[in-house]
């Protein structure tokens, strides 16, 4: 979840002011205002150093609230200028991050550090514990040689005097595969081709320097066209906003959509189809089977976990699903996913049924810029119920769940859970790829983000009380068909 506080705070402002600039008859003039009605002159500075430094990083978040790399601006370059571009912008990125350097504080260098706690013992534990020679006595003190050391912290264990210590920095202690790290300005940068989209880093950082890049304009602007436009809202949305999702389609629609269609339909279709598809692999001798519905994890196994994909479920996810069939009843229609991450970007860019990605934050910044308020407004039914399980595909164990209650034969189902990529859990799945066993259990339920979906970087509600509001939710509907 994202949980940066003042930082999300400020972002949601942004995001609500965009929104409210192109609503009003001068966007490109709102737009280039937003930096000064939010730092106006003379008032109290809250971060920084002076106003116009407040007002320079504001303009960069804009920038990605806008929907344009902030590495890449021209500080002559008003925003004015860029909201013109985004008006006349016709495809998005497939880079779906951005740093701003301005906020960014170039933190100290990830690495072990000793401390003057040091009290040059006679023992010597840290010396004797390191394997890699990193560490020698100077002046009857212990001094690490960054270029031995693994940052193993075998000696941060063994000191005594908790004199050395791993100094951090959050957002590239963070990312599973080393995707984010300083460049030559001392700055944080992304390496696309290392980056599975898991959003982790926009939540470590506590100054809010990575940001999401919005596609809010572009959806805008579908709205205002003649076109139809669909949205299609995750799972997880449920407890993410008041009142309930049949309220939430409600105030979907009267923000401009044309209908809204619930994700878990489709995860009906993945639940079922991947319950044959499990069945048959084991009746063939494989091992063990990993689900597919996480979109983090599929960039994993493309960029870095290929020797796993024999493992991997060949069942597209609920997205592919619901998407395949709006598009089926809705074939000129503009089709909007609106997803709790940044990983579920990546993949609306590769399907070429999924038009832009809105993630909860920004819908909520909708509902804030139009004034709609959910539990003000009636319900209004979905064209298809989906059922309880499918339901349960936001949260960590409701995938394996969905897929077991899906057989007829659930004992068959021995399942177990990744719940979060991390250095850690990335080794574990690797290690069931080499040995081709996964240490008793057939089916791997693997969800990049901590607690599943409902812990996305881009939620709004604490994990534990979306999943009880889940829970609530769906104890009225109906269990899942079985294959």
């Amino acid at each position: 979840m994202n949980n940066l506080g003042q930082a999300i705070h400020i972002k949601k402002e942004i995001l609500v002011r965009i929104i409210k600039a192109f609503l009003s008859d001068d966007f490109e003039r709102q737009a280039r205002l937003i930096p000064y009605d939010m730092r106006p002159k003379g008032m109290e500075v809250p971060y920084r150093c002076c106003v116009y430094k407040e007002r320079a990083i504001i303009k960069d978040r804009t920038l990605a609230g806008l929907g344009f790399p902030i590495e890449e601006d021209d500080e002559t370059v008003s925003l004015a200028d860029y909201a013109k571009q985004a008006l006349e912008r016709q495809s998005i990125s497939d880079k779906n991050l951005t740093v701003l350097q301005a906020a960014c504080k170039g933190c100290a260098t990830n690495r072990i550090y000793v401390t003057d706690l040091c009290q040059g013992c006679v023992a010597r534990p840290c010396q004797s514990t390191c394997k890699f020679g990193a560490i020698s006595i100077v002046n009857g003190r212990s001094v690490i040689d960054d270029s031995k050391c693994k940052k193993c912290q075998m000696c941060v264990k063994a000191c005594p005097y908790k004199a050395i210590v791993k100094i951090s920095v959050p957002c590239e202690d963070s990312c599973p595969v080393g995707a984010i790290k300083k460049d030559e300005t001392g700055f944080a940068s992304i390496d696309y081709d290392k980056c599975i989209n898991c959003g982790r880093c926009t939540v470590a950082c506590p100054f809010g320097a990575v940001h999401e890049r919005s596609q809010i304009i572009d959806i805008l602007k579908a709205l205002r066209s003649k076109n139809q436009v669909i949205a299609m809202i995750a799972p997880s949305i449920v407890g993410q906003f008041p009142g309930n999702i049949y309220q939430l389609k409600t105030a979907i629609i009267k923000s401009g959509f044309s209908d809204v269609y619930e994700v878990a339909q489709g995860a009906d279709i993945t639940a079922n189809t991947e319950a044959k598809e499990f069945s048959e692999r084991m009746k063939e001798g494989q091992k063990f089977m990993t689900t597919s519905c996480c979109a983090g994890y599929n960039q994993l196994i493309k960029k870095h976990l290929s020797e796993i994909k024999p493992f991997v479920s060949d069942t597209k996810t609920p997205l592919y699903y619901t998407a395949q069939i709006v598009k089926k009843k809705y074939p000129d229609a503009t089709l909007v996913f609106v997803s709790p991450c940044v990983a579920k970007r990546a993949e609306g860019f590769e399907n070429p049924n999924v038009d832009y990605v809105m993630n909860y934050e920004e819908l909520g910044a909708l509902f804030i810029a139009k004034k709609i308020q959910i539990l003000d407004l009636e319900e209004s039914k979905y064209e298809v119920e989906s059922s309880k399980q499918a339901r349960n595909f936001g949260y960590s164990g409701g995938v394996a769940e969905s897929v077991k209650k899906s057989l007829k034969d659930e004992d068959m189902v021995k399942p177990c859970v990744i719940n979060g990529l991390n250095k850690d859990s990335i080794k574990q799945l690797k290690r069931y790829a080499v040995t081709g066993d996964c240490e008793g259990c057939n089916l791997v339920e693997v969800m990049c983000c901590e607690g599943g979906c409902i812990g996305g970087n881009a939620t709004i509600n604490n994990p534990k009380t979306a999943k009880k509001l889940i829970d609530n939710f769906t104890q009225n509907s109906e269990d899942i068909t079985k294959v």
